[in-house]
């Protein structure tokens, strides 16, 4: 599979439209309702674009990168053509929500925080795979050498990943948002707690599990 069209235009379909034009594949053409950030996104990636189903390109793969509640109804409702592969790149949308003959159906999930306008290294993200298709798992894998961590699992072992990375990402910012709020009430700008976050990062990263460096009123329960 070289041949890719991107369907969507979010933060994940720029970033991943981006390293699929960096790579040595083709990324043929982006697919987006919204027309500005369509034009945007297919701009930085050096691409064709087009809103219009009847105008969908030729590819091997479509991947498609909307809300986790629009996966189906992209799916359902473009011309992919029989034979090509369709992957969504939700965590917690199961495989089962693409339809199946006359194409193949994957999941390629890239377990990453993606901003907009924000550069990724997309060999550095890990990236689940799944399919229901055999022959197709070659195929698919070698695609997947965007990134240098390819990892096969199913929907149940994805869905957790992601509740997982939920918790390591959107809660922790979360707390941080809080955080500032409060050193905020005090006349005290979030600088001043960007160094406790550093080095609290660094030594998570750092051990075999964060739970063996945890410190303060939380250690003491």
């Amino acid at each position: 599979m070289e041949r890719a069209v991107i369907i969507g235009s979010g933060n994940l379909a720029e970033a991943l439209a981006q390293a699929v034009a960096r790579s040595g594949l083709k990324l043929v053409q982006l697919f987006a309702r919204n027309a500005q950030r369509g034009k945007t996104v297919a701009a930085l990636a050096g691409t064709q674009w087009t809103s219009n189903p009847a105008g969908l390109a030729e590819a091997d793969i479509y991947l498609i990168a909307v809300s986790d509640r629009a996966v189906a109804e992209a799916a359902a409702s473009l011309p992919i053509p029989a034979g090509a592969v369709v992957a969504h790149t939700a965590g917690s949308v199961p495989l089962e929500a693409l339809p199946g003959q006359p194409v193949r159906r994957a999941v390629f999930y890239p377990l990453q925080t993606f901003t907009k306008g924000r550069e990724v290294d997309f060999s550095q993200i890990p990236v689940f795979l799944e399919t229901d298709d055999e022959a197709l798992r070659p195929e698919l894998e070698a695609f997947a050498r965007l990134s240098r961590t390819v990892i096969w699992a199913d929907s149940a072992c994805r869905a957790k990943a992601h509740l997982a990375a939920v918790f390591a990402c959107n809660f922790v910012n979360h707390m941080y948002a809080v955080a500032e709020r409060i050193a905020g009430s005090a006349g005290l700008p979030f600088d001043v707690l960007k160094p406790l976050i550093t080095q609290t990062a660094a030594k998570a990263l750092d051990e075999v599990s964060p739970a063996g460096v945890q410190t303060g009123p939380a250690v003491r329960n």
